[in-house]
């Protein structure tokens, strides 16, 4: 199971995210965080987390180095032992990008948000777009885990 830590859209991106834990044949226990930012906030952090001094739309911060049952044996300083959970890391999404980027395709925010969420979610345990093989197996796990709650290309 994974529980995500979000004010906004908690529900939707829970629902997500346990999809794509079922989808992907994930085990254990896990949390992710996910906030929403300002394009300032979002532009200081790419220039200062990924040296790109412009704003994005959504960045991962991994707290793991691989993928594997989230269990305490696994991953013994990520375990919170209290929730019995492991960390995957944070999700940053910049709600002024989105929202350019939902009229720009012609779609609905939630749409693009949740898409965002799931791009990032992927991010945290380990899929990467920079290769084209990898880019079309990431959009199709995206398309894929956003299908899974009726979240569809126009929505």
């Amino acid at each position: 199971m994974i529980r995500v830590d979000c004010e906004k859209y908690n529900d939707v991106f829970s629902a997500l995210a346990e999809s794509a834990f079922i989808n992907l044949g994930l085990k254990g226990d896990a949390v992710v965080e996910a906030d929403f930012v300002t394009a300032e906030e979002i532009h200081a952090l790419n220039r200062e987390t990924r040296g790109v001094d412009r704003e994005t739309d959504v960045l991962s911060y991994p707290a793991l180095d691989e993928i594997k049952p989230f269990t305490k044996e696994n991953y013994p300083y990520d375990y919170n032992a209290e929730t019995g959970e492991v960390e995957l890391g944070s999700i940053v999404i910049c709600g002024e990008v989105a929202s350019r980027q939902a009229e720009e395709y012609g779609h609905g925010e939630l749409r693009e948000n949740c898409f965002l969420f799931v791009h990032g979610l992927l991010h945290l345990l380990g899929y990467d777009h920079i290769e084209e093989k990898d880019r079309v197996l990431m959009r199709e796990k995206e398309e894929l885990i956003l299908s899974t709650q009726n979240i569809v290309r126009g929505d």
